[in-house]
């Protein structure tokens, strides 16, 4: 009996309900001034990119090559772009329309530890911010979720185990 390879989309939809997850719980419990958080995200992000590589090496009896795992990771990481990119959109502007407000309120007491920002300063940041939240949002969850997802791609490719034998008649 053949193994069956867990797909991409499924480690994907899998990866991304963890990360909304723990997005939500950041939301409920204000935890947006815990920058530790974002550390733990990108750990379980990259955690399980590194697991779906390895689980994905297994499931093909290891006759795979780098470049075939980590085609297989950055797939995943495409699906956690689109999904997490759709939930950034959806929670900003109807879920959570106040999460704007907090942010910013915690930029602004950022700002005004520094000396060098005056009131006016610190009022354009906001104002700029304001206007433009949901591109740079988006932005940054596309080229930041890319990049975690092409090093843990390629962290994944490099770890999992594969068959010396390229040639064998079990390739993927």
């Amino acid at each position: 009996m053949e193994n069956q390879v867990t797909s991409h989309i499924i480690k994907g939809v899998i990866l991304s309900a963890i990360s909304i997850v723990f997005a939500i719980i950041i939301y409920v419990f204000n935890l947006y001034d815990m920058s530790a958080l974002t550390y733990v995200s990108y750990a379980l992000f990259l955690g399980g990119l590194i697991y779906g590589a390895i689980l994905y090496s297994n499931q093909n009896n290891n006759n795979v090559t780098f470049g075939n795992v980590f085609a297989h990771g950055f797939k995943t990481t495409a699906v956690v772009i689109v999904i997490t990119a759709i939930y950034t959109v959806v929670s900003v502007k109807f879920l959570f329309p106040d999460m704007l407000d907090k942010i910013l309120e915690i930029s602004r007491k950022k700002m005004a530890e520094n000396p060098k920002m005056t009131d006016e300063m610190i009022e354009q940041a906001i104002d700029m911010t304001r206007k433009y939240f949901v591109p740079f949002a988006l932005g940054g969850t596309i080229i930041g979720t890319g990049v975690l997802g092409a090093i843990g791609s390629a962290i994944g490719a490099g770890i999992a185990k594969k068959n010396p034998n390229p040639f064998s008649d079990n390739a993927a």
